[in-house]
């Protein structure tokens, strides 16, 4: 990995930034399964793609739009959340159908029990009363950037719960924010076409969570969107 990070440092610009993917695979096989112990073992794949930190910058500025699709969330009886796995096609067809709806639109998928899960790559929490709440892990791949969210609030002092989330408590929410790797903390202005709070891109202890991951990460990440706006 950091081989081919160091090739590819001369790509990048001042001040941007890359992701860097590690990709494994069981192997190469004929359909059917029947010839894994010759297969070679497995594929190692290994790329950098810079972070889309321009057309991100906005929402930083203005907050998320989430959109929950028809598409339901694998359950984990069929395939476990907590892997990551290469299967993203379920949540890629979510995302495209929130897209067809408001192309700048985040998708939130619903689970097969109608409870909030994830979306592509992200972790929803709500806020109300002071309380942060999120799906249960049961439901939801544990992301290092949701993980790190919850470790904010006990820093603050702002009791996290995990539970089951239905759509009602996300449209009745004081605040909403998503984590990722690449936003880390962003806010949501609107979900399914409600606005949530005052409709600003993020409320005060989602204000609170990342002004303290960033004194965390020692890293102003949040500074580095911003800066965006300005090219």
């Amino acid at each position: 990995s950091m081989a081919a990070l160091e090739a590819n440092l001369h790509l990048l610009g001042p001040d941007d930034d890359y992701w860097v993917g590690q990709r494994v695979s069981r192997g190469v096989d004929l359909v059917g399964g029947d010839m894994w112990e010759t297969a070679g073992g497995p594929n190692v794949i290994i790329e950098c793609a810079p972070l889309p930190l321009k057309p991100r910058a906005r929402l930083y500025r203005d907050g998320m739009d989430v959109l929950v699709p028809s598409v339901r969330r694998v359950p984990p009886e069929s395939l476990s959340p907590r892997a990551k796995s290469h299967n993203y096609l379920n949540l890629i067809m979510a995302d495209m159908e929130a897209k067809k709806q408001d192309p700048e639109a985040w998708a939130i998928l619903l689970d097969t029990r109608g409870f909030l899960s994830e979306g592509i790559g992200s972790n929803i929490f709500t806020i109300k009363d002071g309380v942060i709440y999120t799906p249960q892990e049961q439901y939801v791949l544990g992301g290092i950037s949701r993980e790190t969210a919850i470790e904010m609030a006990e820093r603050i002092d702002v009791p996290v719960v995990a539970k089951d989330l239905d759509l009602f408590d996300a449209i009745t929410a004081d605040e909403i924010f998503l984590t990722s790797t690449s936003l880390c903390i962003c806010g949501v202005r609107s979900f399914q076409g409600r606005q949530i709070g005052d409709g600003t891109a993020a409320g005060p202890i989602t204000k609170a969570l990342m002004d303290e991951y960033v004194d965390f990460v020692e890293f102003d990440w949040l500074g580095q969107y911003l800066k965006r706006l300005e090219d």
